[in-house]
């Protein structure tokens, strides 16, 4: 299988989410950039999940699907379910509701938070009540590859 690579624009060298991608900030969903897309690839998917979280592991903050295929998937994407200027592509039920809801950790601590970019094969059809779950329902057995990404908040 070929390996899919990601970097991120919220997530600096050290390892550290910038301000602007932050719920402290402007809560601007970041540009992605994609090398060693498998030639069938048919969308993209990502789910931003706070993995350090104390009471909920693997917090969902994020969640959008059917992303056209591209090696630069653009950052500052609006709300709602679907995302204009973006074919089918749409946004699931988290932390943020229809939309990007990034890192906001309590003040004083520092939680690690992970994006994980998937390709699949086909578009996904995720039924009520758009979530995590039911993405990861519906993906099981189209997805082609993933690749994740961790960074740090701690404001």
């Amino acid at each position: 299988m070929q390996e899919l690579t990601v970097r991120c624009s919220a997530i600096d060298a050290d390892g550290r989410f910038q301000l602007k991608h932050t719920g402290r900030g402007s809560d601007l969903s970041p540009e992605f950039h994609l090398q060693g897309l498998r030639p069938e690839a048919a969308t993209l998917a990502v789910i931003l999940e706070d993995i350090t979280h104390p009471l909920f592991r693997n917090f969902t903050h994020w969640i959008t699907w059917n992303l056209p295929v591209l090696e630069t998937i653009p950052g500052a994407l609006p709300r709602g379910k679907r995302i204009p200027g973006l074919g089918s592509a749409e946004q699931g039920i988290g932390y943020g509701f229809f939309r990007y809801a990034g890192p906001k950790p309590p003040r004083g601590s520092r939680h690690t938070y992970r994006f994980t970019v998937f390709v699949l094969d086909d578009l996904i059809a995720v039924p009520l009540p758009f979530t995590k779950r039911s993405f990861l329902r519906c993906a099981r057995g189209h997805i082609l590859q993933q690749a994740c990404i961790e960074g740090y908040c701690q404001p």
